[in-house]
């Protein structure tokens, strides 16, 4: 997630990479940020924390214990930004007291800039911070604020949507193979239909419906199609999909 969120920030030039300071523990992976990026980097998390006025926190939950006593060096003016999955603001703000908590639900589209991204203020931010928030995760998507409580939700519907956009192309693809078709042209087929669509709908601000009754002639071979989906559940399986993810976010966040 930093590496998509920088190179996002300095693809759109809103940060130089003399702007930017990455702290990681593996030499490494401090050469690839440098030689990749030609960010600062650091080994030392407190000195990378107290050095700047936005704190990108992209560590693995389990590691969180671990950052907490670097954090306390972050400047009380700067806003600290958390992508930790299931680590609410209570959780946050209460570890590392007295500044400014965000906490940000991107999706894996940020990688090539056509992501989304929730982000839930904590009761510290002011407007500054969020316009800071907002601009850092515009550079790789879209962005929405929303109530903390939305986040499960957002987790369970824009997090875990890709994967089952990408078992629903994979099951296309294994179709146009089924009827004949080779499968590098079936995936090109399934790709840019599956594209074009999304931009259609979001261009033309069309509720899914319409689409399909525009699609769907009488008697047609989308008419067919869509009978199959709905005798074999397909959307009753999706709508219980999101359900059972949003279940899942709850439980990690408790």
């Amino acid at each position: 997630m930093a590496v998509a969120l920088i190179q996002g920030l300095l693809t759109k030039k809103i940060y130089t990479p003399a702007e930017i300071l990455v702290s990681h523990p593996r030499l490494e992976r401090r050469q690839f940020w440098v030689e990749t990026y030609g960010v600062g980097v650091s080994g030392d998390n407190q000195r990378a924390a107290e050095a700047t006025e936005v704190v990108l926190v992209a560590v693995k939950p389990q590691q969180w214990v671990q950052v907490v006593p670097d954090l306390q060096a972050v400047s009380p003016e700067a806003v600290c930004i958390s992508v930790l999955a299931g680590m609410p603001l209570r959780t946050l703000e209460a570890a590392v007291p007295g500044r400014a908590w965000v906490r940000a639900m991107p999706n894996t589209p940020v990688q090539v800039g056509a992501g989304i991204t929730a982000l839930a203020w904590g009761t510290q931010v002011h407007e500054q911070q969020r316009q800071w928030a907002m601009q850092l995760f515009a550079a790789v998507g879209q962005v929405v604020a929303v109530p903390e409580g939305y986040l499960n939700g957002v987790t369970a519907l824009a997090g875990s949507g890709p994967g089952y956009v990408a078992v629903l192309i994979e099951a296309l693809i294994d179709g146009g193979v089924l009827v004949g078709l080779p499968r590098g042209l079936a995936t090109q087929l399934v790709l840019q239909t599956v594209l074009g669509t999304a931009q259609l709908l979001q261009q033309q601000d069309l509720p899914p419906a319409t689409l399909k009754d525009r699609v769907m002639s009488p008697a047609g071979t989308t008419s067919a199609g869509l009978l199959c989906l709905e005798q074999q559940g397909v959307r009753g399986a999706l709508m219980q999909a999101v359900q059972s993810a949003y279940q899942r976010a709850q439980g990690l966040e408790g």
